[in-house]
């Protein structure tokens, strides 16, 4: 795909959606920490279901350390591999506690750090919270790139730096967004709604659909 047509389709999903956000529910960097780190192989909406009963009672590394270990997983058991997630989140409040005087590290290297944080969560975080232009390649961003070929890539490492290379600075901030959100409801996985897209005549996709 040349850069023209990139460009072209950047600023198609832009007027579409001026200022686009995650569709988690946070309202500080610790929050968002959480939940994403809770958002693994889920649904952001299982997700916020468990965070809207449980960010009213604890929302700080402390409060949610108190809760401890048996204690979080009563609010989570309804997200997959809750038991891990508990663990690990329980963990990284204590380290943010430690290391951090309780305040989520703006540093990629201390985020990815964190236990049950990787690359992909630290990027979202820096992203989101701190407004950094990185971009964090989940699934749907991962297909969306490669089936458009927008930006192709055989791992999510690899689409990650080839976005990173090939996006324009004025849209790397929201990039990602646009593209999770494309995923999710329009360039699905089993069968695109290419009928009802917005980039379709631009996207390189040989198998279009007329859904």
């Amino acid at each position: 795909m040349n850069n023209v047509k990139r460009v072209e389709i950047l600023e198609r999903l832009r007027e579409n959606n001026p200022k686009p956000e995650t569709e988690l529910n946070w309202n500080s960097p610790f929050e968002l920490l959480i939940a994403v780190l809770l958002s693994a192989q889920a649904t952001d909406v299982s997700v916020n279901k468990a965070t809207d009963k449980l960010y009213p009672v604890a929302n700080t590394p402390q409060a949610i350390f108190d809760l401890g270990v048996d204690g979080l997983k009563e609010y989570i058991k309804t997200i997959g591999l809750f038991n891990s997630k508990a663990e690990n989140t329980i963990k990284t409040c204590r380290m943010l506690l430690d290391l951090h005087n309780g305040e989520v590290p703006e540093d990629r290297a201390a985020l990815e750090a964190l236990p049950g944080v990787g690359r992909k969560t630290a990027n979202v975080v820096l992203n989101t919270a701190f407004g950094w232009p990185t971009i964090a390649v989940d699934t749907h961003i991962y297909r969306v790139s490669n089936r458009t070929k927008l930006a192709m890539g055989k791992t999510v490492d690899d689409v990650e730096a080839k976005l990173l290379k090939v996006i324009p600075k004025e849209f790397k901030l929201d990039v990602h967004h646009w593209l999770i959100l494309h995923g999710r409801y329009t360039c699905v996985a089993r069968k695109p709604r290419c009928g009802s897209c917005i980039i379709e005549d631009l996207c390189e996709f040989k198998e279009k659909t007329d859904v």
